[in-house]
Order: structure tokens, then C-alpha cells, then sequence
């Protein structure tokens, strides 16, 4: 979101007009960034836009992923479409379906990236742009916590605060103005939490029902996956999220470095970050489950399966 937003506003300024095709909903925590800087965007979640053509376009630039598996009823649209198709990433998965790639896999976020770019387009830093990176960078590191943090992440973060970002107004925006409902959502999933494998591989689920019965959304389950890492002895934290409409179960992956979870996600068609990664899988949840965790109790490598069993339901 942060990524996108300071590219459409960079692009604005050197006199490029844009429309940022979102293609699932706008998560109302981060809808100021839109809103307030007047960034026209379509939500095809909603169903793709009956007057958003192609054609009306001269290219389509993709930010912050490389897949066709997170860019869900994109790559039919776009199937015979000769325009330039450009992306600009980080992930170290990647697909072979852009005409320009611009990946560099050791930028702690997208927001890196388009910092870099506007920079060398010789786009001012204002306070909104500065502002939508910030968000890039540190919503993309845990507020600076996770190993991908390095010297360029915060001196480009000490230089954004100089330009007029407010960190603690930004922090409370996205960290303390939670809804109610998220944070009972929160709990079930947290209530359905079952350590495998001598603790070593946390899962939680989020189904239909709890959503239901909570009122919660699917953008209401981000950053929940983290949660068992705070276990001393969780090395792989796996979250199962079942959607309300009828579609694939979301799989979202978090590692502390012991193992590949972008390499393991791979073997479902997902991938991502070597300890953040996320997947889709058609099925019903408790299948999925069982093929996912069965797969991920072998790649943590434990000897005799007999022996990574059930350790401790929560």
C-alpha cells in the first residue's frame, strides 16, 4: 500500500497520471494514505471495474510482487495485452511474465525501491510521499525488528522523519486504533493454536464461522501470524485462514530462520521471503491442513514421525 501509494504520487509529479488497480480491499487503516492525497485507485475485489480498461493505459507496473498466485483474475486480463508489463519487487520468488523487472531481493521492502527510483527521477521527498514509504518500510520490517532491517532501512528512515513524517501519529494510526472485532478474531485464533514437533511449529486457524460470529474481515487476521514467534521454542509459525466466500484457503508462512518457509511455500505454487512467505490452496480448511502441516513437519526434519506429534494445544 505504502509502496504504491508514494510510487502513484511520484508519478504524479513528474506529470504521469495513474490508477492503482487494488486487488483485494482497501484495509481501512492504511485508506488515509489514499484518501488524503487524492490517489485515484479501483478495488477489483469488488469485481473488476466495468469502466477500467486496458487500453486506456500505456503500461502496467506491478509493486511488491512477481507472482501470479498474488495477483489474483490479473493475469487473465492482461493475457494478449502488448503493452509494456514492468515490476518492481523484492521477493526472491519470481515469475518470467514481465517485460522489465526491476528486483533487488536484499531491499528490506518495495518502499526501498521506489524511494531509490524517485530519487534518481529527481522527485522531491514531501511530507506525503515521505510519509507512504515510511509505511512501506516499516510495516515491511515490524517497525524495524525483523533481520531483513539494514543500515540503508533506517538512515532512508531517518531521512523521511526529516521529511515532515510524524512516526508516533503514523504508529498509532496503524498499531493503536484497532476495531473490536479484530481483536476477537484475534483471540479465537490464538485459541486454536497447536504446537507440532517438540514446539518447534506453531498453527493457528481463522474459519468462516469465526469471522461470522466476530464480524471480523480477512484483512483483520494481518499480522497474527507473528504472534507464535514469541515462543522461545517455535521456529515456524503457520496461520490458516478459511475465506467467507468460497475460494482457496489463504496460508500464511513466518519463519525464524531455520527453515526456507518461500521455498516450502513454493511447493503449493506460493512463495515469498526465506522467513515470510504466504500460499493459496483450493480445498476444504481441514484438508488443507493436513497436506500443509504433514509437509512442514517434514521439512523441519524431525527423524520418526511418531516423534513430532501434537505437543501442546493452547
Amino acid at each position: 500500500m505504502g509502496s504504491t501509494a508514494a510510487m502513484a504520487m511520484g508519478l504524479r509529479a513528474k506529470g504521469i497520471a495513474s490508477t492503482v488497480l487494488l486487488l483485494s480491499h482497501l484495509p481501512s487503516k492504511y485508506a488515509f494514505v489514499f484518501r488524503e492525497n487524492q490517489i485515484v485507485f479501483a478495488d477489483a475485489e469488488q469485481g473488476w471495474p466495468a469502466d477500467l480498461s486496458l487500453n486506456a493505459f500505456d503500461a502496467l507496473l506491478v509493486v511488491d510482487t512477481g507472482t501470479w498466485s498474488q495477483l489474483p483474475g490479473l493475469k487473465e486480463k492482461v493475457a494478449g495485452w502488448t503493452k509494456p508489463k514492468l515490476v518492481v519487487d523484492h521477493h526472491l520468488t519470481q515469475e518470467n511474465w514481465a517485460d522489465a523487472k526491476l528486483v533487488v531481493t536484499d531491499a528490506a521492502a518495495a518502499g526501498e525501491i521506489v524511494a531509490e527510483l524517485l530519487d534518481q527521477w529527481e522527485v522531491d521527498f514531501d511530507q506525503p510521499i515521505a510519509a507512504a514509504l515510511y509505511l512501506a518500510i516499516a510495516s515491511d520490517t515490524g517497525w524495524f525488528q525483523f533481520s531483513n532491517t539494514r543500515p540503508y532501512t533506517l538512515r532512508l528512515a531517518a531521512r523521511l522523519m526529516e521529511a515532515g513524517v510524524e512516526t508516533d501519529v503514523l504508529y498509532q494510526a496503524l498499531y493503536q486504533n484497532e476495531r473490536a472485532e479484530r481483536i476477537a478474531l484475534q483471540t479465537r485464533a490464538q485459541g486454536s493454536m497447536e504446537l507440532f514437533c517438540d514446539s518447534r511449529l506453531a498453527v493457528m486457524r481463522v474459519t468462516k464461522r469465526d469471522f461470522e460470529e466476530t464480524r471480523a474481515a480477512v484483512p483483520d487476521t494481518e499480522n497474527l501470524i507473528n504472534v507464535p514467534l514469541q515462543i522461545r521454542t517455535v521456529e515456524v509459525s503457520l496461520l490458516f485462514t478459511e475465506p467467507k466466500e468460497p475460494g482457496p484457503i489463504r496460508v500464511s508462512l513466518r519463519s525464524k530462520g531455520q527453515v526456507d518457509v518461500a521455498r516450502f511455500a513454493e511447493k503449493f505454487g506460493g512463495g515469498g521471503h526465506a522467513r515470510a512467505a504466504g500460499l493459496k490452496v483450493e480445498g476444504a480448511l481441514k484438508e488443507v491442513m493436513g497436506k500443509v502441516v504433514e509437509g512442514m513437519v517434514e521439512e523441519i526434519g524431525t527423524k520418526a514421525r511418531s516423534g513430532c506429534v501434537k505437543s501442546q494445544g493452547l
